[in-house]
């Protein structure tokens, strides 16, 4: 998501052996705040008891998780050197990607700018685009930009405003699903749209829909007042937020369901949701947001080896060290908290996977390489989440901010925002293998 939005907005998850748990005047001064901001140690982690659930049916990892000798951060040179550039020449800023990767091709989907680096939510001049890369000459086929403010589709013109957070999943064997928020903060509320874009056409629908939220009060236009009347019938009290609905960590499969994370930035919401066979409609399982003296937002979910759920949260108050928070049915979650695992953490948005029976978590360290902001990016690695070995430490005075991991056929790779000269280091996206 957004980590700068009408006043700012948007790694990764640790897990003990007890699997505890704890990723308007719009905040565009964020990256000036957070540059004043020195670090701060988090304090002693508080352990949570575990929980009981059904066992996650995966196959562990064989063998050492590392060779002997490994160095994480040449290994994470190699990979920043083959990394490429998705955007057109044209394109000033980029933010927030997501992927998917099939038939040879990743498809890749990010918000972008002809004016300026960075985003904020109260830019109308960000779209949304999609790149076609070739996987075998990680050569970009194609760019196709498919949202903007005001652009007309055959049965809806949108309004004027961003467009925000794309996000894209496989619907069918020819279909791919991109969704994408429209906002205007302060004038009106955010909607979340879908468009499709069909594989063999090569090209998108010429149409535009809604899409959908579930909660206990109904069905509703996916905009943030339904999902925060939700939460504040269980007990949130901030105050409402008229944009920065995303489904910030995307999408994953358990169990035969799809799922994802729902997040306000701006107000300070997460939520586990599912997404329904049609995707359509996201259905809001559970809200995670204790303690509220936290600022908790752009979580990661992963399913832990006892079949429960574990979030990582990126923080916006005190340290700005990632909490973490654990659930065994997705629904009542425990109040957030430090771990040992990330030591010095700062906002920024983590990532938690499972590839090949391995545990991937990832989060950025508040160490800036020649001052430059989000400039370290780790990933450990563990066969049981409970002990975690450092894999990859990303240092670059580029940046490594973002990023977004998808594994297909064996391998894992990767989308990230980087830039060489503003402050934000939002000016375009890269894609790459990781391994």
């Amino acid at each position: 998501m957004l980590d700068k939005q009408v006043g700012g907005l948007v790694p990764v998850v640790v897990v003990l052996a007890a699997v505890v748990l704890a990723s308007s005047s719009v905040l565009l001064a964020e990256e000036a705040a957070i540059a004043a901001a020195a670090p701060v140690a988090a304090p002693a982690p508080v352990v949570a008891a575990p929980v009981a659930a059904a066992p996650v049916a995966a196959a562990p990892a064989a063998g050492p998780l590392l060779p002997a000798g490994w160095d994480a951060k040449q290994e994470a040179d190699k990979v920043l050197a083959r990394l490429v550039n998705v955007c057109e020449a044209r394109v000033k800023g980029a933010h927030d990607s997501d992927f998917v990767i099939l038939d040879g091709r990743a498809y890749v989907v990010y918000m972008a700018n002809d004016r300026q680096p960075g985003e904020a939510a109260n830019w109308p001049f960000i779209y949304d685009a999609l790149s076609i890369v070739n996987l075998r000459t990680l050569a970009v086929e194609k760019v196709i930009p498919f949202a903007a403010s005001g652009q007309a589709y055959a049965n809806h013109t949108l309004a004027e405003g961003a467009c925000f957070v794309p996000r894209i999943l496989q619907k069918d064997a020819r279909t791919l699903r991109c969704f994408f928020a429209s906002e205007n903060p302060g004038k009106r509320q955010a909607q979340t749209w879908r468009r499709d874009f069909d594989l063999q056409a090569g090209a998108f629908d010429a149409r535009i829909h809604k899409a959908r939220i579930k909660t206990p009060a109904g069905v509703f236009d996916m905009q943030p007042e339904a999902f925060y009347r939700a939460a504040a019938a269980e007990g949130f009290k901030k105050p409402p937020k008229d944009f920065g609905l995303y489904q910030i960590d995307s999408f994953k499969r358990f169990d035969g369901k799809t799922y994802c994370v729902l997040n306000n930035y701006p107000a300070g919401q997460n939520a586990l949701a599912s997404l329904d066979a049609a995707c359509e409609t996201f259905e809001v399982i559970g809200h995670f947001n204790e303690p509220q003296t936290f600022k908790l937002t752009e979580a990661a979910v992963e399913r832990l080896p006892d079949g429960t759920w574990l979030a990582v949260c990126r923080q916006e108050a005190g340290s700005r060290n990632y909490t973490f928070t654990q659930s065994k049915d997705g629904r009542s979650w425990s109040p957030n908290e430090y771990r040992p695992v990330i030591p010095n953490g700062t906002s920024s948005k983590p990532t938690f996977h499972r590839f090949k029976g391995v545990y991937y978590l990832g989060w950025q360290e508040s160490t800036r390489i020649k001052g430059v902001h989000r400039s370290v990016f780790n990933i450990e690695v563990s066969a049981d989440a409970a002990t975690w070995r450092r894999k990859y430490r990303f240092e670059t005075e580029k940046s490594f901010q973002y990023p977004v991991f998808r594994e297909h056929e064996g391998a894992i790779w990767l989308t990230v925002t980087q830039g060489d000269s503003s402050g934000s280091r939002k000016e375009r996206i890269m894609f790459g293998r990781l391994e």
